[in-house]
This record gives structure tokens, C-alpha cells and sequence, in this order.
């Protein structure tokens, strides 16, 4: 068992049954001119994130623990995506509308894709989810089982809504759930804190928190 002496008390977890989750770094969310800059959000802290993540992911792979990636994003035809999502934010530019990017949150366009420096490795699993949970209409319960993971170290964004969303879905599944601090991010830094507290609340009661210098040391100290 590895030990880590996170937030609100030490989380362990045994290597050989976790995996790291790295939720919708994709250049929509996080590059200039993408639907989260659309909507009127400063990218600058997202993309802050990138050498951090980058450095989780790499302790992960060196590890031997499966990476998986998940990206939002919706059929051509829009099949997936209810009217009410794609009615809200920015009034000029809605999921499915063409972007500096292609079009906004589609399956295959140069938006949808994850940034090229933490671009999946060759046999990583890359799920593609029409929710902002992972867990909702995708296969992610099934690869997780079929790895007997139990454990879960989260990263990526938005830390309040996709990320806080599949932590939540994940602890009601049954598996523990570490969220690296560093290693995720809002485009509002006070709902990213509002997040961290209300995950360690009552005892751990969505997961834990640590940065990610404690899980690279619990993974290779």
C-alpha cells in the first residue's frame, strides 16, 4: 500500500488498482479562441495547469498505473446533446458551431482534441463523454472493472463542474478518490476552493485532495 498525507487525513491506495483519470484538457476548454474563451472566460489558469498535469501523468505511465483521458464532446448530427445544453452560454457561439477550431465540442475537430503536450500515449484509453460526468452514456465503469481498479487520482477541468461531477459519480460507485490540487483547475478561482473544501468536508466525504509532489513521492519516493 501507498500512502499519501493528504487532506483531510492520509489517503492510501495500492498502486496496483488505481488509475489516473485526466478529465477534458482539451484545446476548447483550455487554448485562446475555444468555446471556454467564447464564453467569456480568462484560459490563462487552465493553461496554467498543463506542466503540473503533465508531470502526474508522467509519474503514472513510469508507475505502471493505466492513464485514461476523457474528452466532452458530441456527434456530428448533435444526437447527444439536449437542446437545453446547447441553448445556454455564449449567445454567438453554441456547441456544433464552427469555431477557430471547427466546430465547438464535436467528436474528431481540432477543438475537441486534447492539448498536444498531454497528448494519450499509444494504448491509452480516451473516453469520449456527452455529459460533463465521465460515468453518464460512455464505458468508463466497464474499463475501470475490467482493470480491477479501485482507487481513482483525478486532474483536469473544470474542478467545479466535469471534474467535480465524475469524482462524485466515482465515490458513489464505490472507489476512493484522490484530486490532485495542482493538477486541476476553474476559470473562477473561488469556486475551484469552494470545490476542494466541499470534496474534504465530513471526513473525506467525496474524496481527498494532495498536490502533485505527494502523489509523485507515495508513487516513487
Amino acid at each position: 500500500m501507498a500512502r499519501i498525507d493528504a487532506a483531510p487525513f492520509a489517503y492510501e491506495f495500492d498502486p496496483a488498482s488505481t488509475a489516473l483519470l485526466v478529465i477534458d484538457m482539451q484545446r476548447d476548454f483550455i487554448e485562446p479562441g475555444g468555446f471556454g474563451a467564447a464564453l467569456g472566460n480568462d484560459t490563462a489558469p487552465l493553461r496554467g495547469i498543463i506542466p503540473a498535469t503533465a508531470r502526474l501523468i508522467g509519474a503514472a505511465r513510469r508507475a505502471g498505473l493505466p492513464v485514461i483521458h476523457t474528452r466532452e464532446c458530441h456527434r456530428p448530427d448533435l444526437s447527444d446533446c439536449p437542446p437545453a445544453k446547447r441553448s445556454r452560454g455564449a449567445p454567438t457561439l453554441r456547441i456544433g458551431d464552427p469555431g477557430p477550431m471547427g466546430r465547438i465540442l464535436i467528436a474528431g475537430e481540432p477543438g475537441a482534441e486534447i492539448v498536444p503536450e498531454l497528448a494519450p500515449a499509444a494504448g491509452e484509453t480516451v473516453i469520449d463523454k456527452p455529459g460533463k460526468g465521465a460515468f453518464y452514456a460512455t464505458d468508463l465503469s466497464e474499463a475501470l472493472e475490467a482493470r480491477g481498479i479501485r482507487s481513482l487520482i483525478l486532474a483536469g477541468v473544470t474542478t467545479e463542474v466535469c471534474v467535480q461531477t465524475t469524482m462524485r459519480e466515482a465515490n458513489d460507485r464505490g472507489y476512493e478518490c484522490l484530486l490532485a490540487e495542482d493538477a486541476t483547475e476553474s476559470y473562477f478561482p473561488e469556486f475551484k476552493a469552494a470545490t476542494l473544501a466541499m470534496i474534504r468536508a465530513q471526513g473525506a466525504i467525496v474524496g481527498w485532495t494532495a498536490t502533485v509532489a505527494q502523489i509523485e513521492e507515495a508513487l516513487h519516493g
